[in-house]
């Protein structure tokens, strides 16, 4: 059924699209006919960060900014999904138009700026959700005019609404689309930040009864020395988990497409070299017990099990999901199940 749809909504301006794309989803959950658009995968049980996940493939963070899905998305399948990345206080974002398709290199252009309903209204539609189906992730960051020597109040803020709710947390300090949030991937930085952020998990953990996992997401666009110190860092701070990788500015592999010049964050196909070699970097010198999320430019079962031989334990999708429908997240376990299965069939497993 995506394929028939998938024409009329790439007529339409991609964000309007973003928005009847969900509604007719979400619509198709309420109505009982997911199964017209998705066919679910069989169970792929995979463990990471002391939870069990019902499979590895995910939602990255960004479809669903405000959790007014969560039961929709999981109907697809997806053994997890990644809400926000939300803010203490409600914001507009960036104005628009700021989403922008490129059907040539399978890639998508946006700079959203974190628009979304702030933490107050997430709380209160994860709190309707059943969540039956999976595992919820929870993605956080600072409101923009948030300066940076303050971040740590609205991290710790979100996290703090979050905690009781979440089956994991992410720290967002990897979007190209929020003025000097980057910065905060800087060794000394990173090293302030996250190390408060661990201080308040334990304290939440203590007070909640449990843990709740925390993550923090990099971009792609940083240097091998920046990578090394920031697995450095956060192997030192024992954080539960990295996520690799946020968008790219960088745009040399769409370079003569008309809308390379827009600015924000390339995601899709043209993502997935320069990702993967930031996710395998990571692998190498982070702790085993450090476990790693491959995002970016997952446009098929090959490229999902090519994140996992680079080092990751679950991968996301989200840009693919745009351009070839639900039918990935089927395609995605799949494939990592054959790759699991392969060395008791005497197979050689991908290195």
């Amino acid at each position: 059924m995506y394929s028939l749809a998938r024409p009329f909504l790439f007529s339409l301006d991609a964000e309007r699209a973003h928005g009847l794309g969900l509604s007719a989803l979400e619509l198709a959950y309420r109505t009982g006919t997911t199964p017209l658009v998705a066919r679910r995968p069989a169970p792929l049980p995979t463990n990471a960060f002391g939870l069990r996940f019902p499979n590895p493939v995910g939602l990255a963070a960004g479809l669903d900014k405000n959790g007014e899905h969560i039961d929709a998305l999981f109907a697809l399948g997806f053994g997890f999904v990644e809400i926000g990345t939300i803010t203490p206080r409600p914001q507009e974002g960036n104005p628009k138009p700021r989403l922008f398709r490129l059907p040539a290199h399978q890639a998508i252009i946006n700079r959203m700026g974190f628009n979304n309903q702030g933490v107050d209204a997430l709380v209160r539609n994860v709190e309707r959700a059943q969540r039956r189906d999976g595992l919820l992730g929870i993605n956080i960051g600072k409101n923009k005019d948030t300066p940076n020597e303050q971040a740590f109040d609205d991290y710790q803020h979100c996290l703090q609404k979050v905690y009781p709710l979440a089956d994991y947390i992410t720290v967002n300090i990897s979007s190209p689309n929020t003025a000097g949030l980057r910065e905060l991937q800087e060794e000394t930085a990173l090293r302030q930040l996250v190390s408060q952020l661990r201080e308040s998990q334990e304290a939440l953990a203590a007070k909640h009864g449990k843990r709740v996992p925390m993550l923090v997401k990099v971009a792609p666009d940083l240097s091998d020395r920046d990578i090394d110190a920031a697995a450095r860092v956060l192997g030192e701070l024992k954080v539960d988990g990295v996520i690799a990788t946020n968008t790219t500015i960088d745009r040399s592999a769409v370079a003569g497409d008309p809308r390379a010049s827009e600015a924000g964050g390339l995601s899709g196909a043209p993502l997935l070299g320069q990702s993967t070699l930031v996710l395998r970097r990571l692998r190498a010198r982070l702790p085993e017990s450090t476990p790693l999320i491959g995002v970016g430019g997952i446009q098929s079962g090959a490229d999902a099990v090519a994140k996992m031989a680079a080092g990751a334990a679950l991968v996301q999708c989200y840009s693919g999901l745009i351009f070839r429908g639900p039918a990935l997240v089927h395609d995605c376990v799949e494939a990592i199940r054959r790759r699991r299965e392969a060395p008791s069939r005497g197979a050689v497993a991908p290195l």
